[in-house]
C-alpha cells in the first residue's frame, strides 16, 4: 500500500512540471526584441522565512514556446522558471531563465540563487532549448 502512495505521488509530481522547448533561433529573436538590461530583483528566500534573495533579472514578459503536442504557449517570465540548455557536445546546463542574458553570442545565466553560479554557453553550440516551471517556492518582492 505505501509503496502505491509514494508512486502516485511521483508520478503526480512529474506529471505536472510540463516542458516546452524553444529552438536557439526563435529564442534568439524573442529575447532580442524585449527591452535591453537587467534589472534587480528580490524574491523570497524559502530556505530563510524573513529573508529575501537580490539578483539581476531580464525584462522579458513572456516567452513564446512549444508544448509536447508543437502547439504554441505563451509563459510568463518568473523566479521559478528554468532552462535547460542542450549543447552540440550533449552537455546540458540548466539555469534560471530570469537570469539568462545574452551578450556578444555568449548566453550567461543562474544556476542557483545561492550561490553565485555564472554559467555562459556559447550561443552556437546550443542544439536545444527547454523550459519548465520548475515549482519551486520563488516569489518576486517589493
Amino acid at each position: 500500500m505505501k509503496k502505491a502512495a509514494i508512486i502516485l505521488i511521483l508520478l503526480i509530481i512529474v506529471s505536472s512540471c510540463s516542458t516546452y522547448t524553444i529552438t536557439p533561433e526563435q529564442f534568439k529573436a524573442q529575447f532580442m526584441a524585449a527591452e535591453p538590461g537587467m534589472d534587480t530583483v528580490k524574491v523570497n528566500n524559502p530556505l530563510l522565512r524573513f529573508s529575501k534573495i537580490t539578483y539581476s533579472a531580464n525584462r522579458l514578459k513572456k516567452i513564446t514556446v512549444l508544448d509536447k503536442q508543437g502547439l504554441i504557449t505563451y509563459l510568463d517570465n518568473s523566479p521559478s522558471l528554468e532552462m535547460r540548455v542542450t549543447q552540440k557536445n550533449g552537455k546540458k546546463r540548466i539555469m534560471y531563465f530570469d537570469t539568462v542574458e545574452l551578450r556578444n553570442d555568449t548566453l550567461y545565466g543562474s544556476g542557483s540563487r545561492f550561490v553565485g553560479m555564472q554559467r555562459k554557453v556559447p550561443f552556437d553550440s546550443i542544439v536545444k532549448i527547454e523550459i519548465q516551471e520548475g515549482g519551486k517556492n520563488y516569489h518576486y518582492q517589493n
